[in-house]
């Protein structure tokens, strides 16, 4: 029997995808060529109403280039609005939870029997799913999930209601996975969750997010570490000091911003305010100079100002970010923000993240042009073209056209940087 999947939304999506597929190899249901599958599974996202446009989209892709196979629809879309996933003719509807469950059941749905999905009380889950640690086929990184749901409640996010309150993997646990990646051969884990900024909350020793670092870099010495999005009000100089003494952890720190403006921040009910998240850019480059910022941002927030906007404007200017993820504000029913007045016409939102996207094309392309003549570890990755692909430690994507092994560090003297790609020769 064979599958087909397809995966929408953040790297914790990915991450269950790859567990999921890892349990569906012990029932020997294997991935399918082109057109053949047996079962097709999407994995989805209910972030925001277009990532469940994107959503749907998958399951009719999948279904008309496999016209014979079952169905099946998970992950968060499905776990908030079950009726449109089984609207889209799924035999199988799945929520957010128990991927080990999910394989079975997809395996008696090939083996004819009838079977019933499951969605759970996301808020009844009070431990984190253990799932293995790994990588897909073909990848030189690999992820080690931590954490998993949310306690923030922002108003424009329905993540804590498809997969609960914030969970933490124990210290011991991570640790352990790390060092299996790193003896499998990954030389870089990424640290990832919904919100690991929340990590060790919920456990007994309430360990933090720098503990649970420096345990995984004991156990992988050989691996550099990446860490997921943080929240700015964790960063703090004991965390920074921390982090900085385990050594392998990446200069390169995703940041969730959302708005440069106070007044969307208080709407949007996030729990900082500007001058705390500058304080938090400081912080991180006092302690890695030459660190790569990056951060998210919504524009067009319901109520949003001209004024707002080029506040924000002004404020991702002055943090100097190396990369954005700039998204138009989309309404998400089922959110306190889709209720409110002043909601911005879809042009206006769209128009706004079209002036914060050249901001941030600009400050990426000088960040890029600060690492000429400097010398940067990159794994690389992939060859194409003649030339070998990876990235630094701190994300840029680099090229060179030496001789390299993929999954290998090497350390490249930058020679030329343009907005997308440094490169440079294998010193």
């Amino acid at each position: 029997m064979k599958y087909a999947i397809s995966t929408l939304g953040c790297k914790v999506n990915q991450f269950d995808s790859f567990a999921l597929e890892n349990f569906l190899a012990r029932y020997g249901i294997t991935p399918a060529s082109e057109g053949d599958a047996d079962v097709i599974i999407v994995n989805t996202c209910a972030v925001t109403a277009e990532s469940e446009r994107k959503s749907r989209q998958a399951v009719r892709k999948l279904k008309s280039e496999n016209p014979r196979a079952a169905v099946v629809v998970c992950g968060c879309s499905a776990q908030v609005s079950p009726a449109a996933a089984e609207a889209l003719g799924a035999q199988l509807v799945w929520g957010s939870g128990d991927r080990e469950g999910l394989a079975a059941a997809i395996a008696e749905l090939l083996g004819g029997s009838e079977v019933k999905g499951e969605l759970d009380d996301p808020f009844a889950r009070r431990e984190i799913e253990r799932l293995p640690a790994g990588a897909f086929e073909g990848r030189t990184r690999a992820y080690v999930r931590i954490q998993d749901g949310c306690s923030n409640f922002c108003t424009y996010c329905i993540i804590p209601y498809a997969r609960g309150r914030a969970r933490s993997l124990p210290v011991t646990e991570a640790a352990a996975q790390a060092g299996e990646l790193c003896a499998a051969g990954f030389r870089e884990i990424v640290v990832t969750g919904i919100e690991i900024s929340s990590y060790g909350k919920d456990l007994p020793d309430r360990p933090t997010l720098a503990d649970v670092v420096r345990a995984m870099s004991e156990a992988a010495p050989e691996a550099r570490l990446r860490l997921g999005s943080l929240e700015p009000r964790v960063i703090t100089p004991e965390l920074c000091r921390a982090l900085a003494e385990v050594g392998s952890v990446c200069p390169h720190f995703h940041l969730s911003l959302q708005s440069g403006s106070d007044g969307v921040l208080k709407r949007m009910g996030r729990k900082y305010n500007t001058e705390q998240f500058y304080g938090t850019v400081c912080l991180l480059r006092e302690h890695f100079p030459d660190c790569a910022l990056t951060a998210d941002l919504i524009t067009g927030f319901p109520a949003e100002t001209e004024a707002e906007h080029r506040e924000t404007l002004d404020f991702i200017s002055r943090c100097g970010f190396s990369r954005m993820h700039i998204f138009p504000y989309s309404v998400r029913p089922g959110t306190k923000a889709a209720e409110m007045p002043q909601q911005v016409e879809k042009s206006v939102k769209e128009r706004r993240a079209a002036e914060a996207r050249s901001v941030a094309a600009a400050m990426q392309e000088r960040y890029h042009l600060s690492r000429v003549g400097k010398r940067e570890s990159v794994l690389f990755e992939v060859q194409k073209g003649g030339f070998w692909y990876g990235h630094a430690a701190n994300y840029c994507p680099v090229r060179t056209s030496g001789d390299a092994i993929r999954g290998k560090f090497y350390d490249v003297l930058i020679k030329n940087a343009d907005k997308d790609t440094l490169s440079g020769n294998i010193v």
